[in-house]
């Protein structure tokens, strides 16, 4: 359901409450995760795979090559983690706030090698990293955090990826005919335009060094942009003076 608030004030209207109970009362399932369309998962996963594979080629490493740590940030039930970043990862920690879709994840099938590491039951907002990631996956779930709350989280994403290291951000794209953002009463989130994304990158001291959409979904949906972004050098002193 779309807000008729000013632009620029929609992500005022996010509450965090409303978000967590909305997801509590959706089932852990495939289903759940995906609002009734199941069948997008596998098209899904592989054009995440597909990407990773693109970035790969930017740094001329072999597709075969493994990151040691990886993270999944609001990952609900594990469909990423297990699907797509036990693949690619060594080790992959999960971020869920909602405590049943965690337990999910940290029981899922994993499709590849790699294997779950730590599993923290916060907020992204709450969530401080203990360890350095060469791949933080951040998907469908930027759009419960205010501008100024995802400026702080990007920024804290900067500081705990490795040097080459990688934060994508895969998230639905604002359809609205004159680019302003789209509030969800529903789940109490919002769709953002790929310009301000790219507005708030910028302010959190990350680059784009990729960005494509994904193919394949159905029309009827919105369009899902695909963001590597890797932090810009010489940023500390720009980014210590706030917001």
């Amino acid at each position: 359901m779309a807000s008729d608030a000013p632009h620029g004030e929609l992500d005022g209207q996010i509450s965090q409450a409303d978000a967590l109970a909305y997801w509590e009362s959706i089932a852990a399932t495939v289903n759940g995760m995906l609002g009734g369309y199941p069948h997008i998962s596998h098209i899904d996963i592989r054009g995440s795979l597909n990407f990773i594979q693109k970035l790969r080629r930017l740094t001329s490493s072999s597709s075969s090559d493994r990151f040691t740590r990886g993270v999944d940030c609001g990952a609900g039930i594990g469909r990423i983690t297990a699907g797509l970043l036990s693949k690619v990862c060594d080790i992959v920690d999960v971020v869920e706030p909602i405590g049943k879709f965690a337990k999910e994840a940290q029981a899922a099938k994993l499709a590849g090698k790699g294997k779950i590491g730590e599993v923290y039951v916060l907020s992204l907002q709450d969530w401080e990293p203990k360890e350095e990631y060469d791949l933080a996956w951040n998907q469908w779930c930027l759009g419960h955090l205010t501008d100024t709350e995802l400026i702080k989280y990007l920024r804290k994403c900067r500081g705990m990826v490795k040097e080459g290291g990688w934060i994508i951000v895969k998230e639905n794209m604002s359809t609205d005919p004159e680019g302003k953002d789209i509030f969800d009463e529903v789940d109490s989130s919002v769709t953002r335009a790929d310009m301000k994304f790219r507005a708030l990158f910028e302010k959190s001291g990350l680059v784009i060094a990729k960005t494509e959409l994904q193919s394949g979904f159905p029309k009827k949906l919105y369009p899902v942009r695909f963001y590597a972004l890797q932090p810009e050098p010489d940023q500390s002193d720009h980014l210590s003076q706030g917001l």
